[in-house]
């Protein structure tokens, strides 16, 4: 149980308004007002200044909130490791994830675990796989869902299943009509490519390299950040793209976009991380094995759709 005064504290520098941060309390102005001030006496020191309707931070003030964030984020995990010897999982898991991941697996994931663990508050941070990968290495993320397989020596990774890349276009692109395409089929063509860290993008980057094609090669539509303007650019007959099949599924039984293999057959695999530590609390593991089951069940179901 951390100190109240630390948790008003830190909510009013992170909201930057004593109102906004009694109205995230439940507390009234006054209560926010007293416990600041409570604060600033026992440290003897002003922690924020007040002006012209803005807050900021004192030297110390920045000092306290540094401090204040640890203590607080081992005050959610004692709570969460004493709930463990109970048997009841409560508790705050952050958990990060790719795009691909978090539109098309992770929905269905959460619903199955939190009709188990009801108690169980997941905090998700969507981003690419790389950018993923860092945060749990750096332990600012207690769990993360990938699509590419890791080599940090900070991180654990479970090989939970796969997913197969294939090229998409508008159904009257010339490529539509191809049982399966290779890379020199490709060049032809205008690539509509993703944002560098993503994991399509360097499988698709590596898929040209492995056929002796330089990236200079290929021309590239567009980069960007996001499946689905991907997928619209591809159906409008801008280009080609490269997408997971769990991804355009739908699309494909709309009639929105066609879909053809690539020759060779390469996937994108979907990996679960923690980070490696000794005494992982009983959470991120439940949480992690759930994952890499449900992942598994979904691959198979759609494969099953193809």
């Amino acid at each position: 149980m951390a100190d109240r005064r630390l948790q008003v504290f830190h909510a009013v520098a992170k909201h930057g308004s004593f109102t906004r941060a009694a109205e995230h309390l439940f507390m009234t102005q006054p209560a926010v007002t007293f416990q600041i001030k409570q604060l600033e006496e026992h440290y003897n020191t002003r922690l924020l200044e007040r002006g012209h309707g803005k807050i900021t931070l004192t030297a110390a003030g920045e000092l306290v909130l540094a401090y204040a964030e640890r203590i607080l984020g081992l005050s959610e995990e004692l709570e969460s490791r004493v709930s463990e010897l109970t048997d009841e999982l409560s508790g705050v898991l952050n958990i990060g994830t790719s795009t691909t991941i978090a539109a098309y697996w992770l929905p269905v994931l959460l619903e199955s675990f939190k009709r188990r663990y009801p108690r169980v508050i997941p905090r998700v941070v969507v981003g690419n796989s790389q950018l993923t990968e860092d945060r749990v290495a750096a332990r600012e993320l207690d769990i993360g869902l990938i699509e590419i397989v890791t080599d940090q020596p900070a991180i654990e990774h479970r090989s939970a299943a796969r997913d197969e890349l294939m090229v998409i276009c508008q159904p009257s692109h010339p490529l539509a009509q191809a049982k399966s395409l290779r890379a020199a089929d490709l060049l032809a063509h205008p690539f509509i490519t993703r944002d560098p860290g993503n994991a399509i993008r360097e499988l698709a980057e590596q898929f040209f390299e492995a056929a002796g094609i330089s990236m200079n090669e290929v021309t590239i539509c567009a980069e960007l950040g996001s499946l689905a303007t991907v997928k619209l650019l591809a159906a409008e007959g801008l280009g080609f793209g490269i997408a997971s099949r769990a991804a355009i599924l739908r699309d494909l039984r709309e009639g929105r976009i066609a879909a053809v293999p690539l020759e060779p057959r390469i996937y994108t695999p979907l990996e679960v991380i923690i980070p490696r530590d000794k005494f992982r609390s009983r959470l991120i593991t439940t949480f992690a094995d759930h994952a890499c089951e449900q992942l598994a069940e979904m691959a198979q179901k759609f494969e099953e759709e193809e």
